[in-house]
């Protein structure tokens, strides 16, 4: 499985590429501010097609550049059925100092669009895409549709067993914040306990923010993840 990471130009948002090799049609994920030619520059050098383009939740960090992807391919935007609304307009959920300063940074007007079609996920609903076998997992407490997208192999080159993308839901060391709009701590905790801890030690994660870790680290290590196994 060939599996490509790289920050979007804000947020320090992770998109992520994955494909099962190069040459063939590929998933992107949480295509984010600016992601647009890096992610070009991806698919040119492995020879890939996007066939869908998945969102972990809708904040705007994560979904900015959905519109013009989809667009630039001719694929839909899963997003599961409970973080929909948020494609109607993410960025009026953001404070009017955040969007100027945004503004600032990039030199353009922030813009919205959303996507012609938007695919409604379901937590258990398998993903045949690109070759890939892709499995829904729904983990409210970021949003109320945060998800995570299984995926039975991990890349060569890593010592895993299997990978997961985790969004929002789990960092490295971390876990997403709680207190925004549509954000449940009580969730969070059930979604740790129910969809995380019970994952192998071996699976790989790749997270919405910062550097990829597996869940044996997190559970030796995440402070959060510390506090569920000491309440168990």
């Amino acid at each position: 499985m060939l599996v490509v990471g790289f920050p979007a130009l804000a947020f320090g948002t992770n998109c992520f590429v994955v494909a099962p090799q190069a040459g063939e049609e590929c998933v992107v994920v949480d295509p984010g501010v600016g992601v647009e030619n890096r992610l070009g520059e991806v698919l040119e050098q492995h020879r890939l097609r996007p066939a869908a383009v998945l969102l972990t939740h809708g904040h705007v960090d994560h979904v900015y550049a959905v519109t013009p992807v989809c667009d630039a391919h001719g694929v839909a935007a899963s997003i599961h059925a409970d973080d929909a609304y948020r494609l109607v307009n993410p960025l009026a959920t953001l404070e009017p100092a955040l969007i100027a300063m945004f503004e600032q940074q990039f030199g353009t007007r922030a813009g919205w669009r959303e996507p012609d079609d938007i695919v409604r996920l379901a937590d258990g609903q398998r993903l045949p895409l690109a070759g890939l076998e892709i499995g829904v997992v729904h983990a409210p407490g970021h949003t109320e549709g945060s998800v995570m997208f299984a995926l039975p192999d991990a890349p060569p080159d890593v010592e895993a067993s299997s990978t997961l993308l985790t969004g929002d839901v789990l960092f490295a060391g971390s876990i997403g914040r709680t207190d925004l709009r549509g954000g449940d701590p009580e969730a969070m905790m059930r979604s740790l306990a129910g969809k995380v801890l019970p994952l192998p030690d071996a699976t790989l994660v790749l997270p919405g923010h910062g550097p990829s870790t597996t869940i044996g680290r997190e559970r030796r290590s995440n402070p959060f993840l510390l506090d569920l196994t000491r309440t168990a």
